[in-house]
C-alpha cells in the first residue's frame, strides 16, 4: 500500500515513511490539518524509540518468563486526545480518533511499500 492509498483510510490526517534512524523518507499530509513536516519528523523519531523500547521489553519478558510470542514486534498504536498514530517498521498513519479503524490501519501500515 502506498502513502497515497493510506490517506484513503477513514480519518487519515497524514501518512509517512521513515528510516531505521527516524528520518522521513516520504509523507502525505491532508490539507487543513495542524500536522506539519516538523511534527512528522519528531513523530518518526519517537516511533523508532518506542519500537526499540517495546522490543527490549518483549525480549526481556520472554527471557525472564519463558513465555514466547512477544517478538518480533509487529508495530504499535499511540492514542492521543484527538488523533492516534498506527505504525509498523517503516510506515505510519495519523488518524482522527472518532473515525479510526485500528485493525484496518494496522493492516495498511503492514503492507506499506513506501
Amino acid at each position: 500500500m502506498t502513502l497515497e492509498q493510506m490517506m484513503d483510510l477513514p480519518g487519515a490526517l497524514a501518512a509517512f515513511s521513515y528510516t531505521d534512524k527516524g528520518d522521513i523518507t516520504g509523507h502525505q499530509i491532508r490539507e487543513g490539518t495542524e500536522i506539519t513536516p516538523q511534527i512528522l519528523d519528531l513523530l518518526a523519531h519517537s516511533c523508532v524509540a518506542n519500537i526499540a523500547v517495546a522490543t527490549l521489553e518483549a525480549r526481556g519478558w520472554e527471557s525472564l518468563t519463558g513465555q514466547k510470542g512477544f517478538e518480533p514486534l509487529q508495530g504499535f498504536s499511540m492514542v492521543g486526545l484527538e488523533w492516534s498514530v498506527v505504525v509498523s517498521d517503516h510506515c505510519g498513519v495519523i488518524l482522527k480518533n472518532r473515525d479510526v479503524n485500528y485493525e484496518a490501519s494496522f493492516n495498511a501500515v503492514q503492507t506499506c511499500s513506501a
